[in-house]
């Protein structure tokens, strides 16, 4: 008969006789970077990709007495972490027809210093290599799996997606992926997390419709943006005043937008916090003046067409990482990009300007809610204002060289000036003229 005060002390002292489970083995790595490299050869799509061991959270791989891995036991289990890490979470579609699952063609493990993957050719030759010699004493979750994968297809003149989906490796996943193109030059996306369908070459179409997207939505999640517009928009509730105001902020941010992408913006380091500080101050300055309610419509389109140049550049630093994804069509994923952005702002002010409305007939007399309202996002707006100029004021702003570069840029930066403040010049007085023209009521 066994005794139950007996059970418990037995129990604990077969489980400190096993000695303590690696921990290592479950952990969540913090930093996962993830190699990617894919290229269509005749009828047979390759795809090499390395990914640190430790993100392998599920795999115990055996180890020798010392506590290295025992790589002659271990080469069996390479398969099945890479079926159940890699090739699951990979999805390819050749046009619109999505391929099965690759074939493993190999699989290995490598030292954290091998760097055969700094170009395909040294990469399909590690892979399908000799193997990673036995007597090698290293620690498992300080080894790489590399892994060659291959697809069956029509033709590499095809157009090929990829959906990978490698966020659950690690807490932040970085991917590097270059797709080389039969007879064309090397494409190098890199991505955190899960991108979702990415096209390695699209259609001007395919590329437009996705940069429609990504404009509508950051309208709507870029809350400086957001308030600025709503600045806009308290004095002056009708479209029909609306327009002019909404247009020059348009046509404006635009054009910083496109003069960005075309690396005609200084690239320094202060150059983000300086712009960033500089939309937090037109929003202040915008609240300001509601408050003081000394604004008119032909004077509020030229303070809106000043500030859209300065909000121009905070929308180029959003598509700093995703104008990878344009392929060849840079103009037009940026044409794009402005119309997913007026969608946005015009949906806001569906929204907006009858929200505002029912609350200046129902709820506070206009003045008193226009100065209310103004008050509340001046104070958001300067501690945005404060936050950033503390983060700017930490970069040291150094002289530039003057050679025939800079002199060239400036020249370069003085035409566009000029050029806008004509358009400024040239609007303003057809606008005047147009005022002058029009019939008086009385009349």
């Amino acid at each position: 008969m066994v005794r139950p005060f007996l059970v418990f002390p037995a129990v604990l002292a077969a489980a400190i006789s096993l000695g303590p489970v690696p921990a290592a083995a479950h952990d969540i790595p913090n930093d996962v970077t993830v190699q990617v490299l894919f290229k269509p050869e005749g009828r047979v799509l390759r795809v090499l990709v390395r990914v640190p061991m430790r993100a392998m959270r599920d795999v115990v791989f055996p180890e020798l007495p010392g506590g290295f891995m025992d790589l002659e036991r271990s080469d069996p289990l390479l398969g099945d972490a890479a079926k159940v890490w890699i090739s699951d979470s990979i999805d390819v579609w050749e046009g619109e027809t999505l391929l099965p699952k690759a074939a493993l063609a190999s699989a290995r493990a490598s030292l954290e210093s091998d760097k055969s993957f700094a170009s395909y050719e040294t990469a399909l030759a590690h892979v399908t290599g000799p193997k990673l010699d036995s007597s090698v004493n290293v620690v498992w979750n300080q080894t790489l799996l590399d892994v060659l994968y291959e697809y069956p297809i029509g033709s590499d003149r095809s157009e090929f997606s990829i959906r990978p989906a490698f966020g659950r490796l690690g807490v932040r996943v970085v991917t590097g992926l270059r797709f080389l193109p039969p007879g064309g030059a090397v494409r190098a996306f890199e991505f955190t997390s899960d991108p979702g369908l990415l096209r390695l070459d699209p259609h001007w179409y395919q590329a437009a419709r996705q940069f429609v997207e990504l404009g509508f939505l950051h309208i709507l999640d870029g809350t400086d943006h957001l308030l600025f517009l709503f600045c806009l928009v308290i004095p002056y509730r009708r479209f029909r005043s609306l327009v002019p105001i909404v247009t020059a902020f348009t046509v404006a941010h635009s054009m910083t937008l496109i003069a960005s992408a075309y690396n005609f913006a200084p690239d320094a380091l202060w150059f983000p916090p300086l712009i960033e500080t500089l939309i937090a101050a037109s929003i202040v300055y915008m609240a300001l003046e509601n408050i003081v309610g000394a604004s008119t419509v032909h004077h509020r389109w030229m303070i809106a067409f000043g500030f859209g140049l300065v909000h121009g550049f905070g929308f180029s630093f959003a598509l700093r990482e995703t104008m990878q994804f344009a392929g060849s069509h840079l103009l037009a994923s940026l044409l794009s990009f402005n119309v997913g952005v007026e969608l946005g702002q015009l949906l806001v002010l569906l929204l907006m300007i009858p929200a505002l409305e029912a609350l200046f007939r129902f709820a506070v007399a206009e003045r008193m809610g226009t100065i209310v309202l103004s008050a509340l996002v001046a104070h958001t707006g300067w501690h945005w204002m404060t936050d950033r100029w503390d983060k700017f004021r930490q970069f040291r702003l150094e002289w530039p060289a003057f050679d025939a570069a800079w002199l060239a840029s400036a020249m370069r930066w003085l035409m566009l000036a000029v050029i806008l403040a004509g358009l400024v010049w040239l609007v303003d007085l057809l606008a005047r003229r147009r005022g002058r023209a029009r019939p008086s009521p009385s009349s």
